[in-house]
């Protein structure tokens, strides 16, 4: 509570010193840590996230004239520029490099297209403040979408539900250029104090997950960045998962083109988990196909390959890895699966050692995966979770998109301490830019709420 009213404080005398008012209102929007379900969301799969503390607040005034329109400033203006736009139109034209304000303008539009037609958003004055580490993989950028939609709902005077104000959110993030699915936006809308949560899709909804009492959940930035809206990693892996998808659609003579999701297909294949993992084995060779491998497998032109299968932002790939992108999916979700169940079991007094080690396993397994058959990884990240483990943890995973940012390590909560300085050894205090980046950097977690009105 000490801590909230701290940044209440900041957030609210920032903004008193740079428009000379009060707020009107104040909003918060969490970060998550991704517990295990990576790359899987946008196939319509399940995924476990928890809300953490470190969050997106905005103090915001409503000003009697409209016609003022956008003035969006940041308590670090140092690195954060200032931005003034007008309300009446958002321009979303590709961007190499996203900058702050442009995520906060995605949350804007997702609220402004639920307008009546023509009626424009009320102009708005906000300052943010993030505790968030961006580019960690602990989803800063859909915190700030979140945000800023639930800034503009408030100021509009709307009631959207927290599950309908997710998935307005999932969608306008798109605008940045990443074909991202729902779990960040969903998580930081329907968590819960104390509760992880298994997020379930199409329709969008949520239930409880009780983590076991005596672990803590440890989350670690291995100090690299990637902006994953500023490459293409993550839209190829968006695309190379569609395209065995549509293949596996092909070969068992269904609508292919309908198709876009490794979840759909498994509904009209009628087939569980293992027996898919067994046909993608039998079905894809382990080499990289090309376009006219992918073409002859559809039985489709290079234009309808640009059409059906290519984004705006994959027009250009020239090879695709399938049999490693659509293994990952599905085994990925397999583990999801059993980590709900485990927790399920460990709820009773009997073998919460061998729950929690098992939740480790998972983990483990799920990094694995991540680095070898989605490739998402990085070598500081990989190391990373490896001195995780030796440190004495369960297991460890990378979070998030990956390509660098934050691993988090389920351990025995008796020797949370222990695990602590042994990681700033090993890790952190390797390189003095990684020292110097503690303890923000290295800190244990908890469930904590989800987005709303803190004043």
């Amino acid at each position: 509570m000490g801590e909230s009213r701290d940044r209440l404080s900041r957030v609210s005398s920032a903004f008193r010193d740079k428009f000379g008012e009060d707020p009107h209102f104040v909003v918060r929007a969490p970060g998550r840590v991704n517990l295990i379900g990576e790359h899987i969301d946008y196939h319509g799969y399940p995924v476990l996230p928890m809300a953490i503390s470190q969050d997106i607040v905005m103090a915001v005034t409503v000003p009697h004239d409209a016609a003022q329109g956008l003035r969006l400033c940041n308590v670090q203006s140092d690195r954060y520029r200032d931005f003034t736009s007008s309300l009446a139109e958002f321009n979303f034209n590709h961007m190499s490099k996203p900058q702050w304000h442009h995520y906060v303008l995605c949350g804007l539009k997702g609220v402004q297209e639920q307008l009546p037609v023509g009626k424009q958003l009320r102009g708005m004055r906000i300052m943010v403040d993030g505790s968030v580490p961006p580019n960690a993989g602990l989803s800063s950028s859909s915190a700030l979408v979140c945000c800023a939609a639930l800034a503009a709902m408030k100021a509009n005077g709307l009631d959207i539900p927290a599950d309908v104000l997710a998935t307005i959110c999932a969608k306008a993030e798109h605008y940045i250029g990443t074909e991202g699915g729902g779990m960040d936006q969903a998580i930081s809308f329907l968590a819960q104090a104390g509760k992880a949560k298994l997020i379930e899709f199409d329709p969008l909804r949520s239930s409880d997950v009780v983590l076991p009492e005596d672990v803590v959940f440890v989350v670690a930035n291995s100090c690299v960045e990637l902006n994953k809206a500023a490459t293409n990693h993550f839209n190829t892996r968006v695309a190379e998962g569609r395209i065995a998808v549509q293949i596996l659609a092909h070969i068992h003579n269904l609508d292919w083109r309908t198709i876009k999701k490794a979840s759909q297909l498994q509904k009209q294949l009628h087939l569980s988990l293992g027996p898919l993992l067994h046909l993608v084995d039998k079905t894809f060779k382990p080499e990289p196909y090309s376009r006219a491998d992918v073409c002859a497998s559809l039985g489709i032109s290079e234009e309808e390959l640009q059409t059906h299968c290519l984004s705006a932002s994959t027009q250009n790939l020239q090879t695709f890895e399938l049999l490693k992108r659509i293994r990952h999916v599905f085994s990925e979700t397999d583990r999801v699966k059993v980590f709900k169940e485990t927790c399920e079991i460990g709820k009773g007094a009997d073998g919460k050692h061998e729950c929690a080690k098992r939740l480790g396993v998972l983990m483990q397994d799920s990094h694995i995966s991540c680095r070898d058959d989605y490739e998402c990884s990085h070598p500081d990240l990989d190391d990373l979770v490896s001195v995780m483990q030796r440190s004495g943890a369960y297991g460890a995973r990378l979070t998030g998109a990956g390509w660098g940012g934050c691993a988090v390590a389920i351990v025995p909560k008796q020797t949370a301490e222990a695990f602590l300085k042994k990681v700033e050894e090993d890790y952190f205090a390797k390189q003095p830019q990684r020292a110097a980046k503690l303890p923000e950097a290295l800190f244990i977690t908890s469930p904590s709420d989800g987005a709303g009105l803190i004043s």
